[in-house]
């Protein structure tokens, strides 16, 4: 499909259909607290303020906050935030004065999302969303139903072993959009092309390899080959080509992403021509555009070593 048509709604911005803006909107969480950037509560929480004055559409503005240490998060907080609850406790804490958006839970050795799900009803804040992190090989278990518990998705670590391979992130990704179930995905996802990292020896996953990866399983296709690309060409012309309808189901599918690092996705796609990043109308606004058709950085951004351990 040529990057100035689109399927979608027929949309056209700059020669390349709203679909592009659409796969890069609020796409990123802040986990500033979480190794290895690891910010003191009191840092991470400037910078989050720093975030939200600066608003821009490729952060969800969602700050992620272990429950073990909301004390601490009461304690140097000033501002309204909107938060995402990691559930590292082993019971739900008082929450009625924190707006909880989301809450996080890794389901324990041979519990399943279900299970999780049952175990935490009725004792989560109305409104919150319930996330269980899952094994990547453990897909027989896993809700078949989008009206149950999302899902998290680890797509690396602090060691190769951590790292799932394509064929088994593609499969968790395969079966959300076969089912219909929403999931977040954390750790190993701060640059945005698939990369080989000498020091570990193994394989980086790309958020933007993942981010179109979902675009794939949501019309059908097999995942796996997207998420293996390491073309930062190819990478670029298969964003600009993402019909609207296409970008939009994939983003109800994936839901976010934690980074501990808030500035190097923006930067990434920036430096990859897929936003633009023109100077505010005012001191708080940032417009998010799909770059002209064609334009392809000379080379990808520096790979990082950084993980969030969310």
């Amino acid at each position: 499909m040529s990057a100035h048509t689109s399927t979608g709604t027929g949309a056209i911005v700059n020669g390349v259909g709203m679909g592009t803006a659409v796969l890069f909107r609020a796409l990123v969480d802040d986990a500033g607290l979480f190794p290895p950037t690891g910010l003191p509560m009191a840092e991470s929480l400037e910078r989050h303020r720093n975030d939200l004055a600066g608003n821009d559409p490729v952060l969800t503005h969602r700050f992620l906050c272990p429950a073990g240490r909301l004390a601490e998060l009461r304690d140097h907080l000033t501002f309204p935030i909107r938060l995402g609850l990691i559930l590292d406790t082993p019971d739900v804490p008082p929450l009625e004065d924190v707006t909880v958006e989301l809450v996080e839970v890794r389901q324990a050795p041979g519990e399943t999302a279900g299970a999780v799900s049952e175990r935490l009803a009725g004792r989560l804040p109305g409104g919150a969303r319930l996330f269980v992190e899952v094994s990547p090989g453990d897909r027989a278990s896993l809700p078949r139903d989008g009206t149950g518990p999302g899902l998290k998705f680890r797509c690396g670590g602090l060691t190769a072993g951590a790292f799932p391979s394509a064929a088994d992130l593609g499969a968790l990704i395969a079966h959300c959009a076969e089912h219909g179930v929403p999931f977040k995905a954390t750790a190993g996802l701060h640059n945005a092309v698939r990369h080989f990292d000498p020091a570990l020896g193994v394989d980086r996953h790309g958020f933007l390899n993942l981010v179109l990866a979902v675009c794939a399983a949501v019309e059908g296709r097999d995942p796996v080959p997207v998420l293996k690309l390491t073309d930062v060409g190819e990478l670029v012309r298969l964003a600009q080509a993402v019909p609207d309808d296409t970008a939009s189901r994939a983003r109800e599918l994936l839901v976010s992403y934690g980074s501990c690092d808030t500035h190097t996705p923006i930067e990434d796609l920036v430096a990859l021509g897929l936003i633009t990043r023109r100077p505010p109308a005012s001191a708080d606004a940032v417009t998010l555009d799909p770059a002209p058709p064609g334009t392809v950085p000379p080379d990808t951004a520096t790979p990082g070593t950084a993980e969030e351990n969310v």
